[in-house]
């Protein structure tokens, strides 16, 4: 007769403890039911500190290290199955503690085979042969006797296979952990504390968009989203307000039909224990409960019951949206997400408490929030606060609706949140609503540990990205050094690699190549970019000081940030970086770009020019000292050779090349002295003024000493609640014509004023000049190349080529180049050197190797646009900041700094 087969509930996340005689088949069962990792056995760990498995000496060491391989499993989440005889008590207290310590349950499974069966098989194992006699005895008396007491030692679960044909027909059966519902991505609107407010939470989920259901007394009993989504309870749906029972019958009815969840508050826990029937005080509200419960009585006698039984099937925390989402009580930090113990029970309820007392008698509470770094955003309730803010990924949607202030709901994933009024005072508080939610409106400062040693950081758009050690030393010394106040920079620019070295004649770089690759990316519209002849610069600008106070914490008289690329400030003077913004600011606000972007700030990516405005150090001892001693060298050698080539000496060769070398160090003089220009002197203008619009720009000369510095926009990076990195480049550049646009004329209105105005005439921004180019058209990509070449002989630096959407994967999903500068000739001059063009000097730097710099450009990219998104998604700073500091630390990588 065959034995059916047995399943055995084992959860998903628990530590399985095999039971059971030497012989008894542990291992093979260990071997058929779970995966060689899950399994930590103890002759194998006798084995890796005796070189024997077999020898009973090595036993403490071996179980030493059996529980810490299981503790460091536990800890990362991971099912554990310990294989091991563990028939003493004392052996399997020491797992049930390990269980314990990492809040996870243990699962007893006990082959129970018959003391022949065992000394078979192990007479048939050659290392057993001689094993004592009464070993297997001894063994048997003690698993006999450990039957009857597993549960009470511990293990939430204990399966019992007796004999061999029962041990061979068991099957494992995975549970998910009640608390697990990550494959739940919503939408969710989870709601915060309740207290009894049945109108004002009726009011709440119509905002929400939900549609009550009724009984034919009047009273709402369920309510559905007409687009799914699921309404998510933090709890204390009981207790001080008007209709506990009201609240109950419309959540209750909610779960039942799937339309909510609901976890435990602490008010639920105490009101389900007096329905219980265990003593408890009638204070904090349960009183006005008990008494509103005895009403009910009289028109639903088991009404009771059913809160009762609803109230014991509620789940201490759900995970959900694949695990981005925690929801609880009181809070939760990282560790205990996804676990099941009474304390992980216990802080999702009543949270942490420091052991002391307030001055109105309440206990203090731990500020978890502010050390919380987890990845999963934790929504909670119970200490009542006034507004409902970020913390360090957490948010409190407790906000006191009992005492007179809101209702609160989160829709999830949009972060927006929700809220309606009290309608009254319907208790008074013992204390008045605390300023801020636990941990303050900041959080703590940011932490070494959040970006020392070698980091993974997890993207949206190219999932983890690695920093190493030496990286984040290096970024660090930039950071704490240099850079500017943290919570003004949300982002920095990634590196840009150049085009694919070009084989025509006389270049390094041709934009041919720039059009060739992105076609062989599948990307067909890109748009050139001209290069503006100045530094990376990104500037942060707020609708005004109060703004920048609010949202980015910054002290009065700061409005904004304008910094480098690797986050110093633009300017040493604060004042010139207020007057950048405050002209910038300006312009903004009479375009209507503010209600337009419904933001209060944006932040923008730009050059600032000129390049001598902060390469002034590179330029005169790098630059200006080579082309000094040429200046010095050359007319006396060449002056030398002409007298000797006069008097018959045949110095034809030398001449002519030392003429040559002259005159590529006159084109690198050149070259860098055009991007150098006086600025803040009303006397100066800007070389490209004419150049531009074939005329003097109106009110060329200013009062506010930004004469001559000019601020090139070519992208809008964000906004409040949105990122614009994917916004296409053609409309990013068509916002940036308006504002180039609006300055103008605004410079006319003040200039047509009186010509003596007090007011600022000269012009800030400049224009970017672009060409959009099909690379699969070769007219279009001719066209793309003589326009290239047209800006770079009259001066330019070169161009970027962009694919025109802002943000383009391959068909094998990978990113594309966010961009790539195509360098025009007589720039890479100062790059290479005033000899590069020499047939010699092309063909050696024609072997340069690009692509570790395009690994890095697309892991910077990568980092920008996380940090970018986590801005728009309110993320707290510390999030942010670490992809932006991921940027920096990659900047320290080594490559060639001319590409």
């Amino acid at each position: 007769m065959t034995t059916a087969k047995r399943g055995l509930a084992v959860p998903d996340l628990s530590l399985v403890v095999l039971i059971g005689t030497t012989g008894s088949g542990k291992s093979t069962f260990a071997r058929r039911h779970f995966l060689p990792t899950q399994i930590v056995s103890s002759d194998v760990c006798r084995g890796l500190v005796a070189d024997d498995e077999n020898d009973q000496s090595a036993t403490p060491d071996a179980f030493d290290v059996l529980h810490y391989i299981a503790g460091k499993r536990l800890a990362a989440g991971r099912l554990t199955v310990v294989d091991a005889t563990n028939v003493q008590p004392q052996a399997r207290r020491s797992l049930i503690e390990l269980a314990r310590e990492h809040d996870v349950l243990p699962v007893a499974i006990v082959l129970d085979v018959p003391e022949g069966v065992c000394a078979r098989r192990n007479a048939e194992r050659p290392d057993r042969a001689d094993l004592p006699a009464h070993v297997i005895p001894r063994q048997r008396r003690e698993l006999r006797r450990s039957l009857k007491s597993l549960e009470r030692e511990g293990f939430r679960k204990v399966h019992i296979l007796r004999g061999e044909e029962e041990v061979a027909a068991a099957e494992i059966v995975t549970e998910r952990r009640y608390n697990d519902l990550r494959h739940l991505t919503g939408p969710f609107d989870i709601i915060g504390d309740v207290h009894g407010c049945r109108s004002e939470l009726e009011t709440l989920l119509g905002r929400l968009g939900y549609v009550l259901r009724r009984d034919p007394l009047g009273r709402p009993v369920d309510a559905t989203h007409p687009e799914g989504r699921t309404a998510v309870f933090v709890g204390d749906l009981v207790d001080r307000g008007p209709d506990s029972p009201g609240v109950l019958r419309l959540v209750m009815g909610m779960v039942a039909s799937g339309a909510a969840l609901c976890v435990p508050g602490n008010h639920e826990n105490k009101l389900g224990r007096y329905l219980g029937g265990r003593n408890v005080r009638n204070t904090h509200g349960l009183a006005e409960t008990i008494e509103q419960l005895e009403k009910e009585d009289a028109t639903d006698p088991a009404f009771r019951e059913r809160v009762r039984e609803f109230i014991a099937s509620l789940v201490s925390h759900y995970v959900l949206d694949g695990g981005a989402l925690v929801v609880c009580h009181a809070g939760l930090p990282e560790k205990y997400h996804g676990r099941t113990s009474g304390r992980v029970r216990s802080h999702a309820l009543y949270g942490d408490t420091t052991g002391e007392t307030d001055e109105f008698g309440l206990p203090v509470r731990y500020p978890w929030a502010e050390d919380y770094r987890g990845r999963a955003a934790v929504v909670y309730g119970h200490t009542p606060t006034p507004r409902a803010s970020w913390l360090n990924n957490t948010i409190c949607l407790d906000t006191g609706c009992v005492f007179g202030g809101r209702m609160t709901a989160l829709r999830w994933p949009e972060r927006e949140l929700v809220d309606v009024p009290a309608e009254r005072v319907w208790y008074e508080p013992v204390k008045p609503l605390a300023t801020e939610g636990p941990g303050g409106a900041d959080g703590r400062p940011l932490d070494l540990k959040d970006v020392h040693g070698r980091r993974v950081i997890e993207t949206r758009h190219m999932g983890r990205v690695a920093v190493k050690e030496e990286n984040a030393a290096a970024a660090l010394e930039v950071m704490s050094r240099f850079a500017i106040d943290p919570r003004l920079l949300p982002y920095l620019p990634p590196t840009m690699a150049p085009c694919a070295t070009s084989r025509e004649p006389g270049y390094l770089e041709h934009p041919a190549e720039a059009f060739a690759a992105y076609r062989a990316d599948g990307v067909r519209e890109v748009v050139c970019e001209e290069k503006h002849m100045g530094s990376r610069a990104v500037v942060l600008v707020c609708r005004d000081e109060e703004v920048a106070g609010e949202r980015f914490g910054t002290p009065e008289g700061v409005s904004g940030a304008l910094y480098t690329r690797t986050g110093r400030p633009f300017f040493d003077d604060p004042a010139m970086t207020e007057r950048v913004l405050r002209r910038l600011r300006g312009t903004i606000g009479h375009e209507g770009l503010w209600e337009e972007l419904d933001t209060d700030w944006l932040l923008l990516d730009a050059e600032l020019m000129p390049w001598s405005l902060k390469a002034e150090g590179l330029l005169r001892n790098q630059y200006a000292a080579v082309g000094a001693a040429a200046g010095a060298a050359f007319p006396g050698a060449l002056a030398a050779l002409e007298s000797a080539a006069a008097r018959g000496v045949e110095v034809t060769a030398l001449l002519g090349k030392q003429r040559e070398r002259a005159s590529d160090a006159a084109a690198f003089t050149e070259a860098y002295r055009r991007y150098c220009w006086p600025v803040g002197d009303p006397r100066h203008g800007w070389p490209g003024e004419e150049r531009e619009s074939g005329r003097r720009a109106v009110g060329s000369r200013g009062t506010d000493g930004l004469d001559g510095i000019r601020l090139a926009p070519f992208q809008i990076l964000a906004a409040r609640g949105r990122s614009l990195a994917a916004l296409p480049h053609d409309q990013q550049l068509a916002m940036i014509d308006r504002l180039i646009e609006r300055e103008e004329l605004d410079a006319y209105a003040n200039n047509s004023i009186c010509a003596f105005t007090p007011m600022y005439v000269n012009r800030l921004l400049a224009p970017t000049r672009r060409l959009v180019v099909d690379t699969e058209d070769e007219a279009s990509v001719a066209e793309g190349v003589r326009w290239w070449l047209d800006l770079t002989e009259a001066g330019g630096e070169g161009m970027v080529v962009k694919p025109l959407q802002g943000l383009v994967r391959k068909g094998d999903g990978r990113l594309v180049q966010p961009g790539v500068k195509c360098r025009g000739r007589e720039y890479l001059r100062i790059i290479y050197g005033p000899e590069y063009t020499r047939p010699e000097h092309l063909d050696r730097l024609r072997e340069r190797h690009l692509g570790h710099k395009r690994s890095l450009a697309l892991r910077e990219y990568a980092l920008g646009l996380e940090a970018l998104d986590r801005l728009a998604d309110g993320e707290p700073l510390w999030r942010v900041h670490e992809a932006v500091f991921g940027v920096l630390a990659l900047e320290s990588e080594p490559v060639d700094p001319r590409l």
